[in-house]
């Protein structure tokens, strides 16, 4: 029989500081799905080598726990805190990111955002989807093409955004009309496509939850930077979802959810010129944008395990 002081093997079961996520991850079994087994691994590995570099007391530890705790309770059918505790960390970018790596010359992804609503209505070209009259006028317009340059015609845009109070429709019901600032457009023959709209503002995320308060406690503010959403598809190309934002935003550099890539800042041009105006149904000034997006063609690319 060992003593009690025998020197404890490599392969020991028992848990030691110096080894604590081998002996965790050892418990593993082999007929686990391999997939979760190396998600769990890794988030092991990383998660004890953080706490080894941060060496919490047990007072952080359980205050950590806590805030975990508080954004469960927070969630709701209309509002999920761990989405926006992602998003603030950005994590839900960056898992966009590796799951939309697409060829030079292709829109690039940002994040869909909590107040996507499908089924917007359909309009024609050249609507306008602003229904409660508020903001400065925009016009939008541009074309979807292929890589190549080709058109692509028949693709459906997606578009939403803020009023000029900084709110979604379905944040403010029975204020702002339904569906207000909301519409889905068709790409011409030629890959066409415009609308009217507003110019977006930026709006703070919400902040009366335990991720607001974590913000507030190590002083970063919750603004998003002005943006208008796109989703735009077309059969046998990728579907992209994207923001576009004005280049004047104070928030660019600083967007709470890391939504900002350098190639989505479009160029807006006020324009005014009381005939430019009449010709496309708007109050002089406005504000004109031209965005182009481009599609990659579709492809399914398979995981290696590891």
């Amino acid at each position: 029989m060992p003593s009690a002081t025998s020197a404890v093997p490599f392969a020991s079961p028992y848990f030691d500081e110096a080894r604590s996520a081998e002996v965790v991850n050892a418990r593993m079994s082999e007929n686990a799905d391999a997939r979760l087994s190396q998600v769990m691994s890794v988030l092991v590995k990383h998660l004890h080598a953080a706490v080894k570099e941060v060496e919490p007391t047990h007072e952080e530890w359980f205050t950590a726990i806590r805030f975990l705790t508080e954004t469960g309770q927070m969630c709701t059918d209309w509002r999920q805190e761990y989405i926006l505790l992602s998003d603030v960390l950005g994590v839900s970018m960056l898992v966009d990111a590796i799951n939309h790596r697409r060829p030079s010359g292709a829109t690039p992804n940002t994040i869909l955002g909590p107040f996507y609503v499908a089924n917007a209505p359909e309009y024609p070209n050249g609507a306008n989807i602003c229904l409660d009259g508020k903001g400065e006028p925009m016009v939008v317009e541009g074309r979807v093409t292929d890589i190549e340059g080709n058109p692509i015609p028949d693709a459906k845009l997606e578009v939403w955004q803020t009023n000029d109070d900084g709110f979604y429709d379905v944040q403010q019901k029975g204020i702002q009309p339904d569906s207000n600032l909301r519409g889905v457009f068709t790409s011409d023959a030629e890959g066409r496509y415009w609308f009217k709209s507003v110019k977006p503002r930026h709006y703070p995320i919400p902040s009366d939850g335990p991720v607001g308060k974590l913000l507030a406690a190590i002083g970063r503010h919750p603004n998003r930077a002005a943006h208008l959403h796109f989703i735009v598809t077309a059969p046998g190309f990728d579907p992209v979802i994207t923001h576009i934002f004005t280049p004047d935003c104070p928030y660019l550099p600083e967007d709470a959810v890391f939504g900002v890539k350098r190639e989505l800042i479009a160029e807006f041009n006020k324009i005014d010129d009381p005939e430019a105006g009449e010709r496309v149904g708007v109050l002089s000034p406005f504000w004109s944008v031209s965005w182009d997006v481009t599609l990659a063609t579709s492809a399914k690319p398979t995981r290696a395990i590891p």
